[in-house]
This record gives C-alpha cells, sequence and structure tokens, in this order.
C-alpha cells in the first residue's frame, strides 16, 4: 500500500528551488505533475537485503523520478518522495537488526539553485519497518545540496538515527548528531519525547556497522532512459 510522506516530497514552493534544464523540462511542471508520464523501467538504486529495497520508479533521468521503500516479504510498498531520494550522494547505513528503523535521506539534482536563504533537506524515517514514514531535516540552508550531501553519513541502528557530517574536504573532522527512534513517536510534532530520551550532539558516530547487502550508497544506472524524456508533464492543479 502506498503511504505518502509528510514534507518529503519537495515542491518548489517549499524548498524555494528552481533546477537549470533544457528548455523542454521544467522542475516546477516535474514537481507539480500528478503523474510522471515517463516509461522507464524500474531500478532497484539502494537494497539492505534480498526482500528490502528502494525503487527509482517514473524517471526522466536518475535525478528525477520517484522512489519507493518495498518489502516483498511484509507486502509493503511505501512512496518516498519525487527528485530527492535518488539524489543523495553520501553514505547510506540501515543496520538496524529488528528491521524496524529505516532511514532514507534526500537531497536534489545538479545544479539545482536555492534560495537566498538556501534549502532545507529532509530525511525519511520509519520505526515501523517502513510502513509509514516521517521526516526530520538533517541537511539545513545548503545552496547545493547534491554537492553537499556527499559530506553526510546517515545511519539507522536498532534505536537511533545518527547523522554524521565531514566538516570540510581537507579535513577528517566530523560532527554527529543522534536522534533516538522510538516506536510510534514523530518528531516535530506537539508531542515530547519520552523521559529519559533526547536528542544528542556531537556525540561518537558508531564504527563497524553495515547494511545486511552491504550497499552504503544510492545508485543507478544513467544508460537506462524512458523512450519519452520530453513527455508533457500534466500539472495537478487541484
Amino acid at each position: 500500500m502506498v503511504r505518502k510522506l509528510i514534507a518529503l516530497a519537495l515542491s518548489a514552493a517549499t524548498i524555494g528551488c528552481a533546477a537549470q534544464q533544457p528548455w523542454s523540462f521544467n522542475l516546477g511542471d516535474f514537481l507539480a505533475a500528478k503523474e510522471l508520464p515517463y516509461d522507464s523501467p524500474p531500478q532497484v538504486i539502494y537494497r539492505i537485503d534480498d526482500h528490502r529495497f528502494v525503487t527509482l520508479e517514473h524517471y526522466r533521468d536518475c535525478n528525477h523520478g520517484e522512489t519507493f521503500y518495498n518489502d516483498t516479504n511484509a507486502g509493503i510498498r511505501s512512496y518516498l518522495g519525487r527528485g530527492t531520494i535518488e539524489n543523495f550522494q553520501g553514505h547510506l547505513i540501515n543496520a538496524d537488526s529488528t528491521g524496524k528503523n529505516l532511514v532514507f535521506p534526500a537531497a536534489t539534482a545538479p545544479h539545482t539553485a536555492c534560495s537566498d536563504r538556501g534549502c532545507n533537506l529532509p530525511m525519511a524515517y520509519s520505526t515501523d519497518g517502513g510502513e509509514n514514514f516521517h521526516s526530520i531535516v538533517y541537511m539545513p540552508n545548503s545552496f547545493d545540496p547534491y554537492q553537499d550531501s556527499k559530506a553526510y553519513t546517515i545511519i539507522a541502528t536498532n534505536d537511533s538515527i545518527y547523522i554524521n557530517q565531514k566538516l570540510g574536504e581537507t579535513t577528517n573532522q566530523t560532527e554527529t548528531d543522534r536522534y533516538p527512534m522510538i516506536p510510534g513517536f514523530v518528531y516535530f510534532s506537539k508531542e515530547k519525547l519520552p523521559a529519559g530520551k533526547r536528542i544528542e550532539f556531537d556525540v561518537q558516530a558508531p564504527t563497524g556497522l553495515r547494511t545486511p547487502s552491504g550497499q552504503d550508497h544510492i545508485t543507478c544506472d544513467a544508460s537506462i532512459r524512458p523512450t519519452n524524456p520530453d513527455a508533457p508533464l500534466n500539472q495537478d492543479r487541484q
């Protein structure tokens, strides 16, 4: 069952962005389209194990499509976003052995221009094995999200999500924040964290963790393209 992710389907109004694309393609139209018309075949861009993976579908190219989380054993198919997850360039490790905590960070396509306040980039997270996703901003005020996302390593464990950021291209120094994952708790809702739980800043990042498949990046085969990349985009004006 497809479940929409709150605040992750980034719109031009939400992130204040406009991409430099050929005249036949407009990012605003792409984000506002009711359905994407591209006939490209689905491809797996991130695999956790033999039955859990993220697919890129209805894509114009590797930077412009729709992503879905799939768990074929549990019968889960959850919508993640449009023009978002496929653009994350950092490290991504889903290492929760229970399978409940999941995380998928977003970015924007190359050459995307942000407003003078920058773009705030979310990560989709789940505490129920992917049936429901919510979002937390992991990268605030970026002016080049595609490039800046390379500095991040995002890790999901049995009890937390870690956001690790490299602080510069010429240094190995990093900074790590820890968000505890609590079943049923939604960050930035009116609900407060349970007693004894708190967001921690500048903590030690866990080491030695891996995604069961070994994959630690989003990947995409750029040679697979639709036959109709310049198909018109019909906007949803409801």
